[in-house]
């Protein structure tokens, strides 16, 4: 296992579980900061190490009106307030080569999103910046398959890697976990997060956006917890149904802390702790 050092944290071989999560994406720098803040503090209280998330763009919309974020140079602006202000490592999406040297200047941690898992150009540049890389299983993606992708990003000298589960495509406006897939992907060398709410994710299946389960949030996580990964990512809102990306499947902030805390009791189980 090759852990990844993120800021004064260590994810893989042993370490704690951490967390990485935020909302969808950038919606103003208010919620930003009083989501990212309110998260550390549950963090905090439930001695879990923790990672900001949030994208400045989303950019596979299904429909040409959904809300897409602020865009590079005002989201990076805000998530360097969060890095600074709230004192914690901040990760965000990149999409294109460009994307990944302006971020780099700004987050802790790049992220491929899954429908650019495959794209080399973009995990070349990732890894060349010397940033730890998240990088998201396509739903099209076997775990196997991931070897090659992070050995891409690791070609220009770069180990500090992160692969993430994220559900498999079964059928359409459906996803499926297969807990196989952690165990294969851990069995490649580097640490495994579990993506516990886009998982829960229905694609498409919202009409023009994509719909959500996310009464299985807990069970997913709680099953990929007691399977062995090393961070679970969790995208989360003060206010899921009044989100501008994601609605259907984001964890209601108010119930991170009971999650996180069933989550670390099994975690350290796992882990052989008491």
């Amino acid at each position: 296992m090759k852990p990844v050092q993120i800021s004064n944290l260590c994810i893989g071989s042993g370490g704690p579980l951490a967390l990485i999560a935020g909302p969808c994406v950038i919606e103003s720098e208010a919620l930003v900061m009083e989501t990212a803040q309110a998260i550390k503090a549950v963090a905090e209280r439930v001695n879990i190490p923790f990672i900001f998330k949030a994208s400045y763009a989303k950019k596979n919309r299904l429909s040409i009106t959904s809300f897409s974020g602020p865009g590079i140079e005002e989201g990076l602006r805000i998530l360097e307030r969060v890095r600074n202000e709230v004192d914690v490592p901040v990760l965000t999406d990149v999409h294109s080569p460009s994307e990944a040297i302006e971020a780099a200047s700004v987050v802790d941690v790049l992220q491929i999103p899954a429908f650019l898992c495959r794209q080399t150009d973009l995990a070349l540049a990732a890894g060349r910046t010397g940033k730890p890389v998240n990088v998201k299983k396509g739903p099209f993606v076997s775990p196997e398959d991931m070897g090659p992708i992070a050995r891409k990003i690791e070609s220009p000298g770069n180990a500090q890697i992160l692969l993430t589960e994220r559900g498999t495509t079964f059928g359409y406006h459906d996803l499926v976990v297969d807990m196989r897939s952690i165990v294969v992907m851990r069995q490649l060398g580097y640490p495994v997060v579990f993506d516990a709410t886009h998982s829960v994710q229905r694609p498409g299946g919202g009409g023009s956006s994509s719909g959500g389960n996310p009464e299985f949030i807990f069970p997913l996580a709680r099953a990929a917890v007691a399977v062995g990964v090393d961070a679970v990512f969790i995208e989360t809102h003060p206010c899921p149904s009044e989100a501008l990306c994601d609605a259907a499947s984001m964890l209601p902030l108010g119930r991170l802390e009971e999650l996180l805390r069933e989550l670390r009791r099994l975690g350290k189980q796992d882990r052989g702790k008491k």
